[in-house]
This record gives structure tokens, sequence and C-alpha cells, in this order.
């Protein structure tokens, strides 16, 4: 097959969940074109995302010292020249990547359309329907590359194996299920003794655990003791370690956060639980069943989805994620892991 560049550069630098949401496309744009070479240019503490997939390798932006500021960004587009790049594939579009733009002009550059005015007016009322997901707006990147992909089949590599040094916590286990229960906003975070009654429900047939920050090492170190057979990962794992054992779950259950997208990213069923945020966005976690997302009452607060990451909301619509039902989450996690044991 001839390819219009073998070589190309993709850019995506932050957030986690955003980077997580292009492991999948980059993985299927790799298998579909095996000879093309893939560098992505990302933050340090991302590269592990990319670790296995084959022809792709990871360009660690430094933005502590060398990359940083307008110099550093002058010296990074130095730096990536002597790489062997044709092209490159902005799957960001902030001014950063502009700045590289204006640096790198001798390269065709292709740009993300994150459709900033239909997002505007989803979250201002104007209108309330699904927009185009984040994974496909990745993919309509590398189409204007003439390099198009598809996702409506994707496949998924294996499990490693749980690190060794989790495997002592853990101990018999029959179903593996984690719970990322925090955001980075409030307005995303079911509350904690709702989430506890889900994690009494399901703990009877499953061990749970429980991810998060160090920042959340000591309330989750809480929850962790009140409940037998659920452990807390946050803050004992590195980012490695945790990946592996996403890898491993039969089910993460998220706020509309970076896990979501972490274990999506790997195939894993992954409920999650949305407050003013919709998944009408486009950020829903890849390749999951809509029914997956349990959602505030918009009966009582219609004016979700408030803003597209969570943080702009009406003061009273702080808890509208409190109006879903713990049970609700309890019943679809079953439903999940049933059709597993049977399947």
């Amino acid at each position: 097959m001839s390819l219009p560049f073998k070589h190309i550069l993709v850019i995506r630098l932050s957030a986690m969940g955003d980077v997580a949401m292009l492991v999948p496309v980059i993985r299927a744009l790799s298998s579909a074109y095996p000879e093309l070479k893939i560098t992505i240019l990302t933050r340090p503490f991302f590269k592990p995302l990319f670790d296995d997939l084959q022809k792709v390798s990871v360009f660690e932006i430094d933005l502590k010292d060398r990359h940083k500021g307008l110099f550093g960004l002058w010296k990074l587009s130095r730096d990536l020249n002597h790489i062997g790049i044709e092209a490159i594939a902005d799957c960001h579009d902030v001014l950063r990547s502009n700045v590289l733009k204006i640096f790198m002009q001798q390269y065709p550059f292709y740009q993300i359309d994150k459709g900033r005015s239909e997002k505007k007016a989803l979250t201002s009322g104007q209108i309330f329907k699904p927009l185009k997901s984040t994974h496909q707006r990745y993919a309509d990147v590398f189409q204007s590359m003439k390099l198009p992909v598809t996702l409506e089949q994707p496949e998924f590599p294996e499990g490693p194996d749980i690190p060794d040094k989790v495997k002592p916590l853990l101990g018999e286990y029959s179903k593996l299920i984690g719970i990322a229960p925090f955001a980075a906003y409030e307005s995303k975070e079911y509350p904690l003794e709702k989430m506890e009654e889900v994690i009494t429900e399901l703990s009877e047939d499953a061990t749970i655990l429980l991810f998060g920050g160090r920042e959340d090492k000591s309330r989750l170190k809480a929850v962790a003791d009140n409940h037998s057979g659920v452990i807390t990962l946050a803050g004992i794992m590195s980012f490695v370690e945790e990946l592996k054992i996403i890898r491993n779950l039969n089910l993460m259950i998220s706020m509309d956060s970076g896990n979501a997208h972490l274990s999506a990213a790997y195939g894993i069923p992954t409920i999650t639980v949305w407050g003013v945020t919709h998944p009408y966005a486009g950020f829903s976690p890849f390749h999951q069943d809509p029914s997956n997302a349990i959602l505030a009452d918009r009966s009582q607060y219609p004016e979700i989805p408030t803003s597209v990451y969570g943080n702009k909301y009406p003061g009273a619509y702080r808890d509208a994620i409190a109006t879903i039902d713990p049970l609700s989450i309890v019943r679809k996690a079953r439903q999940i892991i049933k059709h597993q044991t049977s399947s």
C-alpha cells in the first residue's frame, strides 16, 4: 500500500482522559497501516499508554525545562526536525501546538476540529443531540491526511499479568471491579455515601479496587476500612502498575473522568456516572454501550449539560448527580458481570 507519509507526528499533550481517548484511535491507525511510523508528542507521564503499540514511539515534551516557554517550543521544533517526520497531526489545537505550527511550517499540518460552536450550542441549551465523539474527531484528522481509519470493530490487546506486588493484596478473588469515585470537579462526583452503598452491594460478589490520586489516599483508605473485600490502590501504585491492574478488571465504575477512558481504551466494560456533564458532548468512553452511562435526572435539572468539563454550572446544579439511585448503578454492574459469566 502506498502511503501519503512514512512517518507522522501526532500531538496530544494533555489531559489524561484526552490522551487515553487517543490510544484506541492510534491502535486502529497502526493496525490499518503497519508500515506507518507514528511518533506521539506528549508528556512523559502518558508514555506507558502507548507502550504496547507497534511502530509507535513517544517523544516526551519537557515543559519544565528544555521545552518551557516560547524559546523552549522553538527548541522543541528543532528537536523534532531531527526525527524524520513528514507530516503533523495536531489532535490538541492549543496555544503550544499552534506555536509549533508556526515554527514547523515546512511540514504539512493537519488539525482537529474540536466542534467548539456545536458544544457551545449544546451547553447553552440551543440544541440537545449527540455531537461527534472525540474519538471520531481524532480519526477525522487522519482522514484528512488520507489515512482513514475505522473505529467500529476495534481490537484490544490481551491484558498483562497483575503485578506481583498486588497479588498478596488481592488474595483469592472471582471478579475484580474497579471504582474511581472522584473527578476534577465536585459537580461530577457522586456523593461518597451513595457510592458506599454501591460498594456494599457489589463487594458481596466481587473484590472492589478503589482508584484515585495521592490526594485521595486518606479518603479512600477510610472507605476501604469500612468494607470487607475492598482495597484502595491510591498512592501505592505507579501509573504503569495501575494500567496493568485496570487491564485485568471485569468492570470499571467511574465518574466522567480520566479513569473511564483508561479502562475503555483497553476494552474493559466501563460504567460512567454523570452529573452536570453529558455524553452528548462527545466524551463517552470508547466503544461502550450507551446504557453504561448512568445520568442525572434532566427532568429536575433541565439545563444539563451546563458545560463540557463540569466547571460551570448554576449553584443549585452541583448536587444534580445525587439524583442517581445507587441501585441503578448496582443493577447495571450486575448485568454486565452476569453477561460475562454466561458468555
